[in-house]
């Protein structure tokens, strides 16, 4: 008589264990679950890799059109502010000059006889008036003798043609007068139309003399450089680059279910992979960019049409660094980045700082300078101010 075989299924032990399989596997999914939605939503920080070093490219452009007789700097050179960098052949600048600086002076010069015509013309009148007041009072003479026979009607009648005569040359000084001060009436000399209009081809043609030397607008290195000797060039060319290596910022690339809870203001840290962990940076959370990099592409997706597959979108987040950080441990446009956001603080009201203007001194100079040439031009030719 053989023994029956225990059926697995009957045996306690392999129950329990299937039990503690199943157990653990659904503990294994919760925890993995927990864990990817914190670290895609959660916790006090937000991280991401995908971050990149971002800055301002300058680009160095002409003002004026000529040929390139200089460069003075190539890519990696390290510039300042108003550094020359190419000079175009400014010949035809200087000859323009010449011949603008010659008409304001000729404007000066002639707008000073036009004044001194109205000194002119009020010495005439009074002449004319003279003269007026004279045949008058030998008209009125000769009437009052005329009965007694002392002059004939002959004399009476020159005496009476003699006042018209007089009146119209009053007249005439009078229009002239009129004439002459319709063309200086409300001005000076330096405000006078036509010395303005003169100024303006002086300032114009200083300008463009200025212009044709080309200086790096702001401090940094030089940049894809494209300019070459003897090159024609027009305004707007593209002739090199300046990039501001002390203004670079990190663009961080967060997943879309990561951007609640950053706000403007919150502190980061970020480490770039040309230095690893061995460098840290701690910047600031600018704010969060207007769209996603989809939005903004050159080819955006139309996910109205066709077929539509969600895609996570990432939205860029600017994180300012400190620029004496950047002063010790430099870094370039495009170099990777991992950045952690401290989120444990959002003040929703805060608003970011206002933006700060930029502007370029050296061009507000090149305009004093053509004032500077106006003005000693002016005062060089306008002698006793009438």
């Amino acid at each position: 008589m053989t023994d029956t075989p225990t059926s697995p299924a009957a045996d306690p032990a392999a129950v329990r264990r299937k039990r503690l399989i199943a157990l653990g596997a659904g503990v294994t999914v919760i925890a993995l679950g927990w864990g990817s939605y914190s670290w895609l939503s959660g916790g006090d920080s937000r991280s991401t890799d995908d971050a990149y070093v971002n800055g301002h490219v300058v680009s160095v452009t002409p003002q004026v059109a000529g040929t390139i007789i200089r460069v003075g700097a190539d890519n990696s050179d390290r510039v300042a502010a108003g550094t020359p960098l190419v000079e175009i052949d400014p010949s035809d600048a200087r000859v323009a000059l010449a011949a603008a600086e010659a008409d304001l002076a000729r404007a000066v010069r002639n707008v000073r006889g036009l004044f001194a015509t109205d000194a002119r013309y009020d010495a005439e009148i009074g002449v004319a008036q003279a003269s007026l007041d004279k045949a008058r009072s030998d008209y009125r003479q000769r009437q009052a003798i005329a009965g007694t026979g002392a002059v004939t009607g002959e004399d009476v009648r020159h005496a009476r043609d003699a006042v018209r005569s007089a009146e119209a040359m009053l007249a005439a000084a009078r229009k002239a007068r009129a004439q002459a001060l319709a063309q200086t009436s409300g001005a000076t000399l330096a405000s006078h139309p036509d010395v303005r209009a003169a100024a303006e081809r002086v300032r114009a043609a200083a300008l463009a003399l200025a212009r044709a030397r080309v200086v790096a607008p702001v401090s940094g290195m030089i940049a894809q450089r494209s300019v070459q000797l003897g090159r024609r060039v027009a305004p707007g060319d593209r002739l090199m680059a300046v990039v501001p290596l002390d203004r670079l910022w990190i663009d961080a690339n967060f997943k879309e279910v990561q951007l609640d809870g950053i706000c403007p203001g919150q502190p980061a840290t970020v480490t770039a992979d040309i230095y690893g962990a061995r460098v840290t940076y701690h910047g600031r959370v600018a704010d969060i960019e207007a769209g996603s990099g989809a939005a903004f592409a050159l080819l955006p997706a139309q996910n109205a049409t066709g077929n539509w597959i969600k895609v996570v979108q990432r939205v860029p987040v600017r994180i300012r660094l400190d620029p004496a950080e950047l002063a010790r441990n430099p870094l370039r446009i495009g170099l990777s980045a991992k950045v952690t956001v401290d989120t444990s603080r959002c003040d929703r009201k805060a608003r970011p700082a206002a933006p700060q203007a930029e502007s370029v001194a050296l061009y507000d100079a090149q305009t004093r300078a053509a004032d500077a040439t106006v003005a000693r031009i002016i005062a060089a030719n306008i002698g006793r101010q009438p």
